[in-house]
């Protein structure tokens, strides 16, 4: 009875599993000596004891309860001893686990290792490879540059032979030509000693002669003269003659020139154009003699709008189209032009504007420079007449466009100006104090304050020409990237190809950092565009280069800004267009 053993001293001990993690490492304990008598003694007083206990528990009132807390207690040693059998086994399945989870990573490490050596030695095998290879190559090389060498070495020996034999051939033909003209000199210093005698008897008589034939014509020509006086003075009728003659080659000579001088002035005003105008699109028949092709083309061009190519703010558009509009009907109505004065910094449009005003208005146009006047000195006054009337011979109107009017139009209160310069301003001022149906006055000025207040109140409308904005620039990108670009990479004949990106993305990009470039800087970097890719190797024209000639453009703006003095800024209103874009 196992309740029996539980309850007395010497009950059968459990396995102890607290340390059932090292059973596995544990070797099995090896049986009991079959020699050794003590393991088949006998202990008969614990069975006395145990008889005895039971007696005593049949002999007590609980032996009943005693029985079943003792198979209870039996069961639940039973059930903790199947646990920790279980836990056992689970521990071992871990450790085996384990043991697999090692091996495997044993294994890989062995194959990386394995694989990291093959890689180790195929690096080595490629590294002598290459090196044999290097080692051929500087062989092979040194072979070439010794063999270059002696080639030099022979070919200088040559040439030093060649050379050594050409001056040896100078020193002897310098040598025999010297003897030559030695025997020359001495020939004819030897024949002079005997000729000197014979050559100064023949210079003698020439001399002699010469002077005999002088005298003669002298004698001749006195004699003539002399009858031919002694006979006009005497007769007065031929001298009477003979003044009257000389009168009327006067008055012939100086007629001549008058009407010589007087038909140059008219031809002048009628065929051709003033020294003063450096531009026009008025057919002139001298013009047309000295460049034909030139203008054929302007007799071809077509009427076209006065703001086509040309980008401004759309409040500045819109005015000057109604500008636009009203020299059109002007023209048509054949009513009196109204002068105009547009200001602003350079480069923003002035120009281009009046020529396609004119072209639209299906006017001539002329353009004169303020800077050409103070030059001319005295004879300014003379020139601005002959513009003005040039310019009123004119059949289909004239705009007059004088840029950078500022230069002689200047206060004549407080500019220190010459004499010249101020009759000369008297002069423009006399032949614009009224409207004319003739010519339409345009002055283009970067500092327009400066100018006389008699001139300002000749003008009928002011019109300011702004740096552009963003939305402007992006527009002149676009504009002079086909141009200078798209347009003449789609030509055949033209070498100029353009790598493939997104050109109007490019534009806007370009667009925001040029801020405070004018339209003339914006359309030399389409130039600079173009010459980037004439100038590559292969014609093509990168996105990388079109964003480097851009950046060099803003490095040279900014230097530009930097060089200008503080009055220079303040008069061109750059700091407060800048601040403004």
């Amino acid at each position: 009875m196992s309740w029996i053993f539980g309850m007395g001293g010497n009950t059968p001990e459990t396995p102890n599993l607290e340390n059932i993690d090292n059973v596995s490492d544990k070797k099995p304990s090896p049986p009991p000596s079959s020699s050794s008598g003590e393991a088949y003694k006998f202990d008969s007083s614990a069975l006395e004891r145990a008889a005895k206990a039971a007696k005593e528990l049949e002999k007590s009132k609980h032996a009943k309860e005693a029985l079943d807390l003792a198979k209870l207690q039996e069961t639940t040693k039973q059930i903790e001893y199947q646990t920790k059998i279980k836990e056992y086994e689970i521990r071992l399945e871990q450790v085996r686990v384990e043991q697999k989870r090692v091996d495997a990573e044993e294994r890989k490490k062995l194959l990386a290792e394995e694989t990291k050596q093959h890689q180790l030695r195929s690096q080595y095998q490629d590294q002598l490879a290459r090196k044999r290879y290097d080692d051929q190559l500087q062989q092979q090389r040194a072979s070439n540059e010794e063999n270059l060498r002696r080639q030099e070495e022979s070919v200088a020996k040559q040439e030093a032979m060649k050379k050594a034999t050409i001056e040896h051939e100078i020193e002897m033909k310098s040598k025999l030509d010297a003897k030559k003209s030695e025997a020359k000199a001495l020939a004819r210093a030897k024949a002079e000693r005997e000729n000197h005698d014979l050559t100064m008897e023949q210079l003698k008589l020439k001399a002699s002669e010469h002077r005999q034939t002088v005298l003669e014509s002298i004698k001749t020509a006195g004699s003539i003269f002399g009858s031919g006086a002694n006979a006009l003075l005497s007769d007065w009728d031929k001298t009477l003659m003979a003044a009257g003659g000389l009168s009327l080659l006067a008055l012939g000579i100086y007629s001549a020139k008058g009407f010589t001088g007087v038909t140059a002035k008219y031809v002048e005003s009628r065929l051709g154009k003033p020294s003063l105008v450096r531009e026009t699109s008025r057919f002139s028949l001298l013009e047309s003699v000295r460049h034909p092709i030139l203008t054929f083309k302007e007799l071809r061009t077509k009427k076209s709008s006065a703001l086509k190519d040309v980008i401004l703010p759309p409040k500045l558009e819109s005015r000057l189209g109604d500008v636009a509009i009203a020299t059109l009907n002007t023209k048509k109505n054949r009513g009196m032009y109204r002068n105009i004065l547009m200001y602003g910094p350079p480069g923003t449009g002035k120009t281009l504007f009046a020529k396609k005003l004119a072209m639209h208005s299906g006017m001539d146009y002329a353009i004169l420079t303020g800077g050409d006047v103070a030059p001319l000195g005295k004879d300014g006054v003379t020139e601005m007449h002959k513009v003005f009337d040039w310019a009123t011979n004119s059949r289909k109107g004239l705009l007059l466009f004088v840029d950078e009017a500022d230069a002689f139009l200047r206060k004549r209160s407080s500019e220190l100006i010459s004499e010249n310069l101020r009759a000369t301003l008297n002069a423009f001022l006399y032949r614009t104090g009224d409207q004319s149906n003739k010519f339409m006055l345009v002055l283009a000025s970067n500092t327009p304050e400066q100018f006389d207040w008699a001139v300002n109140d000749r003008l009928d409308e002011m019109v300011e020409f702004g740096l552009p904005g963003k939305e402007e620039r992006e527009r002149l990108m676009m504009l002079y990237f086909d141009k200078y670009v798209l347009t003449p990479a789609s030509q055949s004949k033209v070498k100029l190809n353009i790598e493939k990106f997104d050109y109007s993305a490019l534009c806007k990009q370009m667009a925001e950092m040029t801020a405070g470039m004018s339209g003339r800087e914006i359309a030399k970097l389409g130039v600079a565009w173009q010459a980037a890719g004439y100038t590559s190797e292969d014609g093509l024209l990168t996105k990388a280069m079109v964003i480097s000639r851009c950046e060099d453009a803003i490095k040279q703006h900014k230097q530009k800004m930097e060089w200008m003095s503080e009055k220079e800024k303040n008069d061109s209103r750059y700091t407060r267009q800048n601040s403004i874009h």
